[in-house]
């Protein structure tokens, strides 16, 4: 709604309000005041000097029903369709109404009338008549807007025959070369219709009392006449750059008033600053380039704000974001006695490096680009200069500081000359990339992963390559699944690839899902005419008839399923190492049962699950199980033991070892005693107990520890007797089990790892990239935005299509 028309019906309103009168008078006088000014505010914007849509929306007063009463209500009536609105907001009316397609007439004007300003929705259509008379309200020296002469081409003059046809075609052919580009202001070679100020319109209800007169409605203007056809030199062609112009020429004649008073100063910047750490915080999932797309510098101008400089974005506002995010990280990591490095991501094009806090917190540290495998002694390197880092941006430069490193590639090498070299450090392989490789080495080794997955890929690639049987299938997952799609078809045999295996998967979960479409494929008299001459087609036929072939399937397709769903609660609940013994017996347990579900061989799974274990095993997983108080276990006379019974013998002895290496050498026989009188007294009952509260969380509903750094502050409070063991159980147990932490997008992987970049620019990616990982870091969400996203979409698409706001509201 323009300016002039807003402050008009403020006006009306006004003085429809006027003092406060008693009865059934006072109604009906405020509505009679509040009907005359939405008249008078109709009749300029139909001179041209309002809004455009009240070209079609007409003030009416409404009667009380059955009553006999003058009129005390005043509404809209649609001039198109005749339904009637509210009149305490025409603008949103008109965008509800008219722009979002509810008012069935408002596209299509009846043939041979005149196009009214805004009809379209979208842009305004072209006039009609050449010469073109000046509007009521313009003077002699205004230009007449250049669309007011229709154009055409020679090669179309047989249409000046028919002038309706001939501006249906135009009207096309300018909608097709503005886009959806909307222009709600009225055309200046608008033809105004009479003014209304003296008409009263009514609406009586048929059972009512009131019977004033009904005086008719005004008539449209009368058709103007085609009298000749400006001929552009480009034809069709010349229609957008000529609406483009005309737009120009608009906007120099009367510029486009605000739509809204600016905010305040200091609210503005405070909105904007916001604004800018979100896109800063946001950065990799939103780019920063959309600060200057076109919809969001509408809506900052309707809410009375600036628009949002991308280059103050990128420059000024990040380096202050950044330092301030960089001094809440020195500041946490000054706070903390001590730290874990995390180094993820090696087999990656860019390791993220992150300092865990014994609060249970974390801090990025910074991003390495590895453009290639990196070898051994550079990882060996890099780790240590992070730990120096972030040793020197903490209490002191003591590499002391550092608790150990946990990393998701080198614990055979890098990891543990690091470790020989610093005897208190304490370097563990992610379980992440323990449970993975576990997957890898059942599809070498198990010959059920070969088979199933061998068969699979050829049953794939023949139902996507042969064309008749593709056509059934797609007819069956239509019928059945309600869409159709090719199968993924996996490489076989493995190379040894991660993705491979990924692939695998993948295929077996397409040919599960498709499984009752793919029975029914073969069973169709053409298929089996296809079967004549195929060799293959009867082979797909003996598989897919062969319910082993399917058993074999589901089973590969459960194991795989199995370990990587553990796989994702732990990259959501982030275990700290004393958990990985029970994590590890967790995962014995399913594969047992898995086994005795598919009749598959026990002995040869776990041995599998062995050789695993063995290859990721550290000597602080037993120490941590047994020192943290979480896995206290209560005996037959109440006391709270930890769980020596759960170790083997050579589990007790790493406990040992490792508690004599992590202190000093005077230190050491102390420190074992004071494990014996752990191993016999145990933990205060109701201690222990406030330590294994749990609770339901709120995403899963799965019982978690309530609180976890209860078992370290256990060891800081009530169990401060025991000094020499308890320095190494608060830098052990809060040790994080897994590398995962902040991921970097493939956004920010472009970045920083772009060959030939700028010092400044590579600069501004690694501030773009600390403050994201931080800010992340802080609201402890380590989810990908892209899964969520895609879940939302999967889980949320009946509720909706369901919702009420998208059920198209009837007319009223």
């Amino acid at each position: 709604m323009s300016t002039v028309a807003a402050k008009e019906e403020q006006a009306a309103s006004a003085a429809a309000g006027g003092a406060a009168m008693g009865g059934e008078e006072a109604a009906a006088r405020a509505a009679q005041k509040r009907y005359e000014g939405l008249l008078t505010v109709r009749a300029k914007a139909v001179k041209g000097k309002g809004a455009w849509y009240w070209a079609h929306l007409e003030p009416v007063l409404i009667p009380p029903a059955d009553t006999g009463m003058p009129p005390k209500a005043v509404k809209l009536r649609c001039a198109l369709c005749s339904a009637v609105f509210s009149a305490s907001n025409p603008s949103r009316t008109a965008s509800e109404h008219l722009k979002r397609g509810t008012c069935p007439n408002f596209a299509a004007p009846p043939p041979g009338s005149a196009p009214a300003p805004g009809a379209s929705g979208s842009q305004p259509p072209l006039p009609q008549a050449t010469p073109q008379a000046l509007p009521p309200n313009s003077t002699a020296s205004s230009p007449i807007p250049i669309s007011s002469i229709a154009p055409s081409s020679p090669r179309h003059h047989h249409h000046h025959s028919h002038p309706h046809h001939h501006h249906s075609q135009q009207h096309q052919h300018h909608q097709h070369h503005s886009g959806s580009r909307k222009r709600h202001s009225m055309p200046p070679a608008y033809t105004a219709a009479e003014p209304m100020s003296h008409h009263h319109l009514v609406v009586v209800e048929p059972s009512s009392g009131y019977h004033p007169a009904l005086p008719a409605l005004p008539a449209p203007p009368p058709p103007q006449q085609v009298q000749s056809a400006l001929v552009l030199s480009g034809g069709k062609e010349d229609l957008g750059a000529l609406a483009m112009l005309e737009d120009s020429v608009k906007r120099l004649k009367s510029p486009k008033a605000s739509p809204g008073a600016m905010m305040p100063k200091p609210q503005a910047d405070a909105a904007l600053a916001l604004l800018a750490d979100w896109f800063l915080e946001s950065s990799g999932s939103v780019s920063l380039s959309a600060a200057s797309h076109p919809k969001l510098r509408a809506f900052l101008r309707q809410v009375g704000l600036p628009d949002l400089d991308l280059a103050d974005l990128a420059g000024p506002r990040l380096d202050a974001r950044f330092a301030e995010a960089r001094a809440d990280a020195t500041a946490r990591v000054r706070d903390a006695l001590f730290f874990q490095l995390a180094a993820d991501g090696w087999r990656e094009q860019v390791v993220t490096l992150s300092a865990n806090l014994p609060n249970g917190t974390s801090v990025f540290h910074r991003a390495v680009p590895v453009p290639a495998a990196a070898p051994s002694d550079y990882a060996e390197e890099v780790l240590l200069d992070a730990v120096a880092s972030v040793s020197a941006s903490g209490s002191s430069n003591d590499l002391h500081h550092c608790a150990g490193i946990i990393a998701d590639r080198f614990k055979s090498k890098a990891l543990r000359d690091l470790e020989n070299k610093h005897h208190w450090m304490v370097n563990l392989s992610c379980q992440i990339h323990g449970f993975t490789r576990l997957v890898r080495d059942f599809a070498r080794e198990l010959p059920l992963f070969r088979s199933a997955t061998a068969k699979s890929a050829k049953l794939a690639a023949y139902f996507n390559s042969k064309q008749a049987v593709r056509s059934l299938l797609h007819k069956h997952q239509m019928q059945e699944l309600g869409h159709a799609s090719l199968l993924r078809v996996a490489h076989v045999p493995f190379n040894g690839n991660g993705s491979d295996f990924r692939a695998a998967f993948e295929m077996l979960e397409d040919i599960l899902a498709s499984m009752r479409p793919i029975q029914l494929t073969v069973l169709e008299d053409s298929y089996k005419l296809v079967c004549i001459d195929d060799s293959v087609a009867r082979e797909m036929v003996d598989m897919v008839q062969n319910a082993p072939y399917w058993t074999e399937a589901e089973a590969v397709h459960s194991l795989v399923k199995l370990i990587m769903d553990m796989v994702k609660e732990m990259e959501a609940d982030r275990p700290l190492v004393g958990q990985c013994l029970p994590l590890w017996e967790e995962l014995r347990g399913k594969v047992r049962d898995w086994c005795d579900k598919f009749n598959i061989d026990e002995g040869a799974a776990l041995n599998l699950v062995e050789k695993r274990f063995r290859k990721n095993y550290h000597p602080a997983w037993s120490a941590a199980f047994i020192l943290d108080p979480l896995y206290l276990v209560k005996d037959a006379s109440g006391r709270y033991l930890p769980p020596f019974k759960c170790l083997t013998s050579d589990q007790e002895k790493d406990v040992d070892r490792l508690i004599t290496r992590m202190v000093s050498r005077e230190e050491a026989h102390l420190a074992l005693m004071e494990l014996m009188k752990w191993r016999t007294e145990g933990l205060d009952p109701l201690y222990a107990q406030a330590v294994q509260v749990r609770q339901p969380d709120r995403s899963t509903g799965k019982m978690k520890v309530a609180n976890k750094q209860s078992s370290r502050l256990v060891w800081e409070t009530c169990l401060s007797e025991l000094k020499s063991l308890g320095k190494v159980a608060v830098r052990l147990i809060f040790l994080h089990a897994t590398s995962r932490g902040f991921r970097c997008t493939p956004s920010m992987v472009r970045w920083l790892s772009a060959p030939g970049s700028l010092g400044t620019g590579t600069d501004r990616a690694h501030r773009l990239v600390f403050v994201a990982a931080n800010s992340k870091l802080e609201r402890r969400d380590f989810s990908n935005d892209e899964d969520k996203d895609a879940e939302f979409l999967a889980e949320g698409e009946d509720d909706v299509l369901n919702e009420p706001g998208n059920v198209e509201p009837s007319s009223v």
